[in-house]
C-alpha cells in the first residue's frame, strides 16, 4: 500500500471515529450533519480563497481546444478503470466498449488527447468502485462531506479510496509530476463546474441541503444507470 493512500485512509477513519458522538437525527441519511456543515464551510472557504480563483484563471487563459485536450487526456485514463468496474458490475458489453475507447483514443487519438472513439460511436461511460459496491449490495451508509473531495456516502468514501489507490495519476512515482497532474485535473474539473455555481446560489435557500440532496439523488441515478426504482415513503 502506498504511503499517501495509507495516510488518507487513516485520516478518514479517524475523522469518522471522532465525529461519532456528534450525530443528530434531523435527517436519517445525514446523521452527522453538524460535522458535515462544518466541513462544508471549510471547503467553501478553501474554494473561495484558492480553488475557484485558480479555476477562473485557468478558464480565462486556456483556449477551448486546450481544455478539451486536457479533459480528454484524463478521461481516457479513467476509461481504463471504468472498463474494469463495468466488468465487475456484470456489464461485459460496456466493458468491451470502454476497452475499445482506450485502445483507439490512446493510439489514433494521440494518447487520449482526442476522443476519436466517441466520434465513431463508442459512447463514454463513467463508473467507479462506489457504484460497483452498490451493485454488489452494499448500502449507502451515512452521508459525509469531506474537505476538497466533497460529498460522499460512507460507501462512496471507501469507493473513492479504492479509486484513488488504482488511479494511474496518483501512482506516478515522480512526486512533482504526480502533484502537477493531480492539480491540473482538479482545476480543470473545477473550471468545468463554474457555470453551475450561479445556478446553485440562486436556487438554494440552504446551500448545504441543496448540495447534499442533489448529490444523493445523482448518485442513486448513477447506481441504477439512469432508471432508479421508486423510493418507498420511509426513504
Amino acid at each position: 500500500m502506498k504511503p499517501q493512500f495509507s495516510t488518507r485512509l487513516s485520516c478518514l477513519a479517524c475523522a469518522v471515529f471522532l465525529v461519532g458522538g456528534c450525530a443528530t437525527a434531523n435527517n436519517p441519511k445525514d446523521p452527522f450533519e453538524g460535522f458535515n456543515r462544518a466541513m462544508f464551510a471549510v471547503n467553501e472557504g478553501l474554494d473561495m480563497a484558492v480553488v475557484k480563483p485558480l479555476a477562473k484563471g485557468y478558464d480565462t487563459v486556456a483556449p477551448l481546444p486546450v481544455k478539451v485536450v486536457v479533459g480528454n487526456f484524463f478521461g481516457n485514463l479513467w476509461d481504463v478503470w471504468t472498463a474494469l468496474n463495468n466488468l465487475l458490475q456484470g456489464k461485459p458489453e460496456q466493458a468491451a466498449s470502454d476497452v475499445g475507447r482506450v485502445l483507439i483514443n490512446s493510439t489514433v487519438g494521440i494518447g487520449g488527447a482526442f476522443d476519436v472513439a466517441g466520434e465513431i460511436g463508442l459512447s463514454k461511460h463513467s463508473e467507479e468502485f462506489g457504484q460497483t459496491l452498490a451493485k454488489w449490495g452494499v448500502g449507502d451508509g451515512p452521508y459525509f462531506y469531506w474537505p476538497l473531495i466533497g460529498p460522499r456516502t460512507t460507501r462512496d468514501t471507501f469507493g473513492w479510496m479504492v479509486d484513488t489507490y488504482f488511479d494511474p495519476v496518483w501512482r506516478v512515482d515522480d512526486m512533482a509530476l504526480r502533484n502537477s497532474l493531480v492539480a491540473v485535473r482538479y482545476i480543470d474539473v473545477r473550471a468545468s463546474l463554474l457555470p453551475s455555481d450561479k445556478v446553485v446560489e440562486e436556487a438554494a435557500f440552504d446551500k448545504y441541503n441543496y448540495v447534499r440532496d442533489a448529490y444523493l439523488q445523482h448518485r442513486r441515478n448513477e447506481v441504477f444507470d439512469g432508471d432508479p426504482p421508486r423510493l418507498r415513503p420511509e426513504e
